[in-house]
């Protein structure tokens, strides 16, 4: 990531087409378009997944539990190139392969402040045998846990995580899958 230019992320239609593209700090705000995402599921060989606790200094959602990492793919730039590149800046981790867990997941949250999270956001998930070195302004900690563990939790105090984990982990749950 360049930081002399601003991050841009793909602006998309109701049908999930690619319209233009935005300044991703200037397109989240209470009225946030419609725009392309990702998220990931990040398993170590133990079979535990990696939650993180988001920055305080986030934008949307600060301090809250959420999945391993999630992110926006650049104009023009691969859905695998773009998981693969956050991971490494987020948590300092390469991932093994990518599978394609929630193709059509998508959301529409308002956070607390009123700033708006509305993402086509296909769901991914991966493994690593990668020691996790965060980014501190992404992730204010970090945890592995059990799958099962995490759906319970996550029912339990939805409030203490992001909402579309809450929703990925009832999608996910639906199809069996932990």
């Amino acid at each position: 990531m360049n930081p002399d230019r601003p991050e841009m992320v793909v602006l998309l239609d109701n049908d999930a087409n690619p319209i233009g593209v935005a300044d991703k700090v200037g397109v989240h705000t209470a009225d946030t378009p419609l725009h392309l995402a990702f998220s990931c599921h990040v398993y170590n060989a133990a079979g535990k997944v990696l939650v993180t606790r988001r920055s305080v200094t986030k934008l949307t959602w600060p301090g809250v539990w959420t999945n391993s990492f999630c992110g926006h793919p650049a104009p023009d730039e691969a859905m695998d190139a773009a998981i693969r590149r956050r991971a490494q800046h987020e948590l300092g981790i390469t991932l093994g392969s990518l599978e394609i867990v929630l193709p059509e997941f998508r959301y529409r949250a308002v956070d607390a402040s009123g700033i708006v999270e509305n993402e086509v956001c296909p769901v991914y998930r991966a493994e690593t045998a990668d020691t996790v070195v965060p980014h501190p302004d992404e992730v204010a900690e970090f945890a592995w846990v059990d799958p099962e563990s995490l759906h319970t939790a996550a029912a339990a105090a939805p409030y203490a995580f992001s909402p579309w984990l809450g929703w990925q982990l009832e999608q996910l749950a639906a199809l069996g899958r932990r």
